[in-house]
């Protein structure tokens, strides 16, 4: 039982892994023995970041625009030429966008969806073999993709686009379980709430103090909290767990209605 929760050893890709929920989950899990590869479409955060985690385990920088089949494939291709097997994959790089509906482009809205829910899609289907060569039925190989409270629930802020694509991620990953459980492959998904990030920032400039008075357990996510939601869905003790959405949010999704 001790060891339920050790991933030492494993083999895992972070995708949007040079900041943010990224690098929290890239984090935790190089803290921890895993040999991880980030990725991210900025060659030089992505470099940044790989030699900072280095610095506590074994962290290897793959600079990729995920937004494209092509951006993808070259992604894949690296990996394969490395590792003949990938234990855990992290579908965590995104896309927001902002603008009032009369103003909202179309091309916002497929960057978002390209991003948040293609990308995810055509990236698990490439890497596939990899994640079989891994699986077996005592510790299946695992993919975790990262959704957002925002699939759950419905903000107030004018991004259209961003949490009908979470809501999209979301049922993606019951889907993928639905299919993927009989090559011994786990499915599940993280919905965080209100992060330290890039993509939270001007957000938390704003409105900051609203923000933590509405989470019930009165503060802002820390990098432990994701780091150790993914170690869990990564570890032997969620063995018998697909298909789920975690929310890890303080309470926001789960306390909903509750005086």
């Amino acid at each position: 039982m001790k060891d339920l929760f050790d991933v030492s050893g494993k083999v895992a890709l972070v995708t949007g892994g040079s900041r943010g929920i990224g690098e929290m989950i890239a984090h935790g899990f190089v803290a921890n023995g895993v040999k991880t590869y980030i990725s991210s479409r900025k060659e030089e955060a992505c470099n940044a970041t790989a030699a900072r985690l280095s610095g506590v385990g074994e962290c290897v920088s793959i600079p990729a625009d995920l937004s494209t089949l092509d951006g993808i494939n070259k992604l894949v291709g690296k990996i394969k030429a490395l590792e003949s097997k990938l234990d855990i994959l992290v579908n965590n790089a995104g896309a927001t966008w902002g603008a009032a509906m009369e103003d909202f482009p179309e091309s916002a809205w497929d960057k978002v969806m390209d991003i948040n829910v293609k990308g995810p899609f055509f990236l698990t289907q490439a890497l596939l073999a990899l994640l079989e060569a891994a699986a077996t039925e005592a510790d299946p190989a695992r993919i975790i993709n990262v959704g957002s409270v925002d699939g759950l629930n419905v903000n107030r802020l004018p991004t259209f686009a961003y949490g009908p694509s979470k809501a999209a991620i979301h049922h993606l990953t019951r889907t993928l379980a639905s299919h993927l459980a009989e090559r011994r492959i786990t499915v599940n998904a993280i919905a965080p709430g209100p992060f330290p990030s890039k993509m939270m920032a001007a957000t938390l400039k704003q409105r900051g103090e609203r923000i933590r008075k509405g989470v019930p357990l009165g503060r802002i996510g820390e990098p432990g909290d994701m780091a150790g939601a993914a170690i869990y869905l990564a570890s032997r003790a969620s063995t018998y767990v697909t298909g789920i959405v975690i929310p890890v949010d303080g309470g926001i999704v789960g306390c909903a209605g509750t005086l």
